[in-house]
């Protein structure tokens, strides 16, 4: 048994794990502050502990800043009661928050944050298949959505579930097709080895007019996945109070709440790797693996950095635009992303062929 490589990889899990759960809870801090910067309110300003808020100067800065908020907010769904209704279907109604969350974890598995840190390759699985299994576990969630709203034995709940499963089918095609040209470019269905191609020419978002296509149809196809507005179908209060978590509470609601968030941080790293080159950064010659700790650290830095922007655009759109209808939102998958990210397709074919 090679336990060098058990532990490096478990170490890598953990890193993982810990980093993504704090770039969760401090999301929804920063999706508080956005909206109420868009609202033209202050946001969370208060929670701290008294011995924080006591150190002069320092400690109200924090307190504005809001740091410790999402720590008051776990701890507020740690200590809930966790209440179940009476009419609910209880192995299924308790085993779909799960179902919902853990997918957005195993995605992070394959994605590659960083190029190295001494040895090791900053990725905790490097597939050859690595899109293929994304795309795979992606889809799984939303058999936890719709066990949600069956399990709940509740009409809006249902509707929610149903809503769900028929948005996200048909937004997964469209999202599946739009990668086709750029893994046609590369040859390749590594994420790693796409990072690398980017690196010797150029980022997919502009090397083409149908990569950028694919990343136009990608980034609206992601909405729709996480269930974000003005997708938000699943859920829509104004509809269907709160979908498929209507019923749910305490530590249920927030796994749906983590795997929502982990689903937008998942796809915001895929973005990074497939559009705008992983942790490579060409305007200041950073293209090349790590050749020291340093080095590796920075490629990590500049990773998150690109993460981290198309997580405030997922916020900045949420407060920005309405929600679209069902019927619209359907017709838009199905009558005009999947025949462009089809003909996205055709078209790189032919333009491979005539540049060969």
């Amino acid at each position: 048994m090679d336990w060098d490589f058990i532990i490096i990889s478990s170490v890598k899990i953990v890193c993982a794990v810990v980093a993504l759960l704090t770039m969760v809870a401090y999301s929804v801090l920063v999706e508080r502050k956005v909206s109420a910067f868009i609202q033209d309110r202050v946001g969370p300003n208060r929670t701290a502990p008294p011995l924080v808020a006591a150190i002069p100067v320092i400690g109200p800065f924090l307190v504005r800043l809001g740091i410790f908020q999402p720590l008051a907010d776990g701890l507020k769904f740690i200590l809930k009661e966790d209440f179940t209704p009476s009419h609910v279907r209880k192995i299924y109604f308790w085993l779909a928050p799960a179902v919902a969350m853990v997918p957005a974890f195993l995605t992070i598995a394959v994605i590659p944050f960083g190029s190295t840190l001494g040895k090791q390759n900053m990725v905790i699985a490097d597939l050859n298949v690595g899109i293929l299994y994304s795309f795979g576990i992606v889809s799984l969630a939303v058999y936890g959505i719709v066990l949600a709203g069956w399990a709940s034995n509740s009409k809006y709940p249902f509707y929610g579930g149903i809503r769900s499963s028929a948005q996200m089918i048909s937004y997964e095609i469209a999202m599946g097709m739009s990668v086709v040209p750029v893994f046609m470019m590369v040859g390749h269905l590594n994420l790693s080895e796409v990072i690398q191609a980017q690196a010797d020419g150029g980022w997919f978002v502009w090397r083409s007019p149908m990569t950028f296509l694919s990343f136009v149809i990608f980034l609206i196809a992601a909405f729709a996945e996480t269930n974000r507005l003005p997708f938000d179908m699943p859920e829509c209060e104004t509809e269907l109070v709160g979908g498929y978590h209507t019923e749910y509470s305490s530590m249920k609601f927030a796994l749906f709440f983590l795997g929502e968030y982990a689903a937008m941080i998942a796809v915001s790293s895929l973005m990074v790797v497939l559009f705008f080159g992983g942790w490579t950064l060409p305007f200041f010659g950073l293209n090349q693996p790590a050749e020291s700790l340093g080095m590796g650290l920075l490629h990590i830095a500049i990773f998150l950095g690109k993460m981290l922007f198309f997580m405030v655009v997922f916020i900045w759109v949420r407060w920005m635009i309405p929600r679209f209808r069902y019927d619209q939102l359907m017709d838009m998958g199905w009558k005009r992303f999947v025949p462009l990210a089809l003909a996205n397709i055709v078209l790189t074919a032919v333009w491979m062929w005539w540049m060969a």
